[in-house]
């Protein structure tokens, strides 16, 4: 949670070699390609899979890549191809970067660099124009808290919930970027991990603030709406004052997910608190477990459980020596090794649903896959890993529910002021 990648303070990271993070000593060093294929046998469900989307990708040099398509960036119709393609591969959703300082090298201020991506679409919006292009997959669009109301966002996803027709989620960020702060005029909460998560209520109150059924539409009696069935939501904290009701009516899902990205424990807070799908960045297999066990005890009683998503950058090739050398292209570009905050994972789709499958075990309910570079390694996840995990028999072959909370096998929850 925090700062988009780019922006954050990066770990430098060594690339994932074969056999690391499986806890299998004597795998390490060995192809991917030589793993056992048979899935393990506690892995007894099928695993969800999305990517996230960020430009051209999410190395800084992928603009400069031969299939890259720079000068679309800014248009509809690039952001619709990837979604599509992503739908194409079956994936639950795509996620879309967002914020509100331009892209930096530097985690706190600009830079003066000319020679990678910089300036953005509204998230928010590109999802909303890809809804009608799309038929099942889900949109997931950044919001960054810190800044922002919650009424103003609650409107906006209850609307991209309806034009989807069920499949909207939120990606809830805080920033304490000083490039952001001088846009608004206003101080950066002293605990903005606090704030994000009285944020995420308010838009829960807010889309339950009006009743299913409080739309009548009856033109003989002249009644559209039934006023008893819309309410006050009288939200009073700390950082928010908001009384309602929406002027939006309750979404399609009832509650359009919420996820949110953790490296470490205030952010993990703010999952527990209030989201549905929890990102992660763990090392191992190991620390997925320590993190899903530490996220557990921090929900709230009677909760729904998080589903806990891990966060890999891919480069991805048919060898794994095109995949290595995808990614040694792509640093010569950048003059330096690339970084993340994210496991870095360069290999074969086979090696990649090799990793997964292992890491699922461990308690990932699926994966968040930032592709390197767009178009190339997106085509990657959906034509050779989907395939791949698919054999294995822990991937869908077809799409089989209509909304996003059906994806990740969610009801659609009671509305918490009917009789109230």
């Amino acid at each position: 949670m925090g700062e988009p990648a780019a922006q954050r303070h990066p770990r430098r990271l060594h690339r994932l070699r074969a056999g690391e993070g499986t806890g299998r000593p004597d795998l390490i060093g060995r192809p991917y390609e030589e793993y056992p294929v048979a899935v393990p046998p506690d892995v007894s469900t099928q695993l969800h899979l999305g990517v996230a989307l960020d430009g051209a990708g999410w190395h800084p040099s992928s603009w400069r890549q031969s299939d890259a398509r720079p000068e679309d960036l800014l248009t509809a119709a690039y952001w619709t191809d990837l979604t599509v393609t992503a739908e194409r591969g079956l994936l639950d959703f795509v996620t879309i970067e967002d914020g509100l300082a331009l892209q930096s090298d530097h985690p706190w201020r600009a830079d003066a660099r000319t020679d990678r991506v910089r300036g953005r679409l509204d998230a928010v919006q590109i999802a909303a124009r890809v809804a009608p292009r799309t038929r099942h997959i889900g949109l997931i669009p950044t919001a960054i808290t810190t800044h922002t109301e919650p009424f103003h966002l609650s409107k906006a996803i209850a609307t991209l919930d309806f034009v989807s027709s069920g499949r909207a989620g939120v990606r809830v960020q805080v920033s304490s970027n000083p490039e952001s702060t001088g846009h608004f005029g206003r101080p950066v909460a002293d605990d903005p991990m606090a704030e994000a998560a009285d944020y995420v209520e308010v838009l829960r109150r807010l889309w339950d603030s009006w009743e299913d059924d409080a739309e009548i539409r009856d033109a003989a009696t002249g009644r559209f709406v039934d006023r008893d069935r819309l309410h006050y939501i009288d939200f009073e904290g700390r950082w928010f004052s908001v009384k309602g009701p929406s002027i939006t009516p309750r979404p399609p899902q009832g509650q359009p997910l919420v996820a949110a990205l953790g490296h470490g424990d205030p952010a993990y807070r703010l999952i527990a608190a209030g989201a549905d799908l929890g990102f992660i960045t763990p090392r191992s297999a190991h620390d997925i477990a320590t993190i899903t066990d530490t996220i557990a005890a921090l929900r709230p009683a009677g909760a729904p459980r998080v589903q806990i998503i891990v966060d890999l950058v891919v480069f991805l090739g048919d060898t794994a020596a095109s995949a290595a050398a995808h990614r040694a292209q792509l640093d010569t570009l950048l003059g330096r090794e690339y970084i993340s905050d994210a496991e870095v994972f360069v290999g074969t789709p086979a090696g990649l649903a090799d990793l997964l499958t292992h890491w699922q075990t461990a308690g990932a309910d699926g994966f968040r896959l930032r592709p390197a570079t767009v178009p190339h390694d997106l085509a990657q996840i959906t034509d050779g890993l989907v395939p791949e995990l698919q054999r294995r028999g822990v991937f869908r072959t077809e799409y089989q529910q209509s909304t996003l909370r059906g994806l990740f096998g969610l009801s659609r929850p009671a509305n918490r002021y009917v009789n109230s």
